[in-house]
């Protein structure tokens, strides 16, 4: 008997059921049989080369069942692991090897587990193994289960990179939190794009299904990217029926497909579709939705969730079979503490995350710590079963916050005080963005995520466009990247940014296509691109100059 309850599985694996992995262009079944051999013959293998108890293994590899069967191995074998993405989901070699390197720094692995194309290619000095050798190394398992389940790097949307701590009783229960959410039964199967080495992707779309022995379709990222209306046919063909992805995932579908490239699939068995990660935009729900529902998907199928890698990953979400709820937010008029709800037809409308899951607390509160009343905005803090013990430190310690970071998340006496803005309405959880993303302008608190959405209302393509807010020796200043920009995105910049950051500083860049630093979940990095900025050390052209709001522009 296997004293972890994730790993519980392997001990009577179905033999019918388990992961689909596409391989040039057709479907790969592997059962949870072939994984639970597989998983066993590396646990052994990793034992033998002597990795111990309690310690961490890092796994670069890509999506596939040497993942899956290495990750699973680790925890066997009583260590902990450290899934990263490999080189290729990066834009930058040089940014990826930086960011591996953080997280090895803070790590310390015993081993590196990785694919055999990968080796050379990670330029690290310590022990690497590839899974196919330790498969093949031979030997027993016979140890306690680790103290942690998962050390989960953040994704560094708010700076840099920060190493989670996650105990087994954890992520043990928020896996069992999102079963019950979702009233995941026997019949159900998931199907995902996202990368499996960070919360959303790992814990939603992987561990939570493998630990029920679910069926599932796993894509790499590339894929979905390459071929969205092939990801739709797990749904619409195939038998899937629930999945998660960053607001992203549905404005590239409506990029990329229309009604005719769908002709032929049925959705009516699509009944989960978990849209987190960033704000949500409920424009791109409805259009979501008028695209798919003349092929039988129900609009209840939209399930908008708030989650963070501090909390494991899900917090809350909105019920199944529930209709979406917003509520109208003037960005110009928020101020922490006070009422958020501002009337008329043209007001921006902030989509509700749904309530907290079981297991779960959320309360939104001032700047004191005191819980605010309804649609007020305030900081969300979280207690409950499913929150991480804290950032992993070099010498093995855990801290409540992250050492030498200006971040705002941070635990308290077992209360995780998260940095990002909310109200709560009736239980059900709004998310504004990050405090660490805001400025102070007049009082009222300016959110870079309202900025973007007005420059994406004015013209300026989501994904070539990025906002960073701080605070300089002149004051509080905004700063706008523009990916290669049409001189129209300049001018709708400079208005957006006049309209809606009075009195403060503003300067707009124009930058490399694909220099804009993201996260795996498309989320801009802006803590580390702010810090490069400041230093002096971001690669871009100044078109408007830095100036005051409402002074004169030096466009160039």
């Amino acid at each position: 008997m296997i004293a972890n309850p994730l790993i519980s599985w392997i001990d009577a694996p179905a033999a019918h059921l388990g992961i689909r992995f596409l391989r040039g262009g057709e479907w790969e079944l592997w059962t949870y049989a072939d994984l639970a051999s597989l998983a066993r013959r590396i646990a052994g293998g990793l034992s033998a080369s002597g990795v111990g108890h309690d310690d961490r293994v890092v796994i670069v590899e890509p999506t596939g069942p040497d993942f899956v069967a290495t990750l699973y191995a680790v925890m066997l074998a009583g260590a902990i692991p450290c899934p990263v993405a490999p080189p290729y989901l990066f834009q930058n070699a040089t940014l990826y090897a930086r960011h591996l390197h953080a997280i090895l720094d803070i790590a310390r692995p015993a081993l590196v587990a990785t694919a055999s194309d990968l080796v050379e290619r990670l330029d690290f000095d310590g022990r690497v193994s590839t899974t196919s050798e330790l498969a093949a190394a031979g030997g027993s398992v016979d140890r306690p289960p680790a103290s942690a389940a998962l050390l989960q790097f953040t994704s560094g949307s708010s700076g840099r990179v920060k190493g989670v701590r996650v105990p087994v009783s954890a992520l043990a229960a928020n896996v069992a939190a999102i079963g019950s959410w979702l009233e995941m039964s026997e019949g159900d199967a998931t199907a995902s794009w996202l990368p499996v080495h960070h919360d959303m992707g790992l814990i939603g779309c992987l561990l939570t299904p493998v630990t029920n022995q679910r069926d599932l379709w796993l894509l790499e990222p590339a894929e979905f990217i390459r071929d969205p209306a092939g990801y739709l046919a797990c749904f619409g063909a195939h038998g899937a029926t629930m999945t998660a992805m960053p607001p992203f995932g549905p404005e590239y579908i409506l990029r990329r497909l229309s009604a005719e490239s769908l002709t032929g699939l049925d959705f009516s068995g699509w009944r989960a579709l978990i849209v987190g990660a960033e704000r949500i935009d409920i424009d791109v729900l409805d259009r979501f939705t008028a695209l798919l529902s003349p092929l039988g998907f129900d609009r209840r199928a939209l399930l908008p969730a708030y989650g963070l890698a501090e909390a494991t990953l899900a917090v809350t979400g909105l019920a199944l079979r529930e209709e979406l709820t917003t509520i109208p937010v003037v960005p110009q008029k928020l101020r922490l503490g006070k009422p958020v709800a501002s009337a008329g037809e043209d007001v921006p409308r902030v989509v509700g995350c749904g309530r907290a899951l079981d297991g779960v607390e959320v309360t939104v509160v001032d700047e004191a710590g005191d819980p605010l009343p309804d649609q007020h905005l305030g900081q969300i803090v979280i207690r409950g079963a499913s929150l991480a013990e804290g950032y992993f430190r070099r010498g093995g310690s855990t801290s409540p916050a992250d050492e030498g970071s200006t971040g705002l998340t941070e635990w308290r006496d077992d209360v995780l005080w998260t940095g990002d803005a909310g109200f709560l309405d009736d239980g059900q959880l709004f998310v504004i963005g990050r405090l660490g993303d805001a400025m102070k302008v007049r009082g009222r608190t300016v959110f870079a995520e309202d900025i973007e959405s007005a420059l994406v209302e004015a013209g300026v393509p989501r994904l070539r466009a990025a906002v960073l807010l701080g605070s300089r020796a002149g004051g509080a200043t905004g700063v706008v990247l523009l990916e290669r920009p049409a001189a129209e995105w300049i001018a709708a910049a400079a208005a957006t940014l006049r309209r809606m950051t009075e009195h403060a500083s503003y300067v707009i860049l124009d930058v490399p296509r694909r220099s804009i630093a993201r996260t795996t979940s498309g989320k801009p990095k802006r803590g580390d691109m702010w810090a490069s900025y400041v230093a002096g050390e971001l690669d871009g052209t100044e078109v408007v100059s830095p100036v005051k709001t409402g002074g004169p522009e030096a466009a160039r």
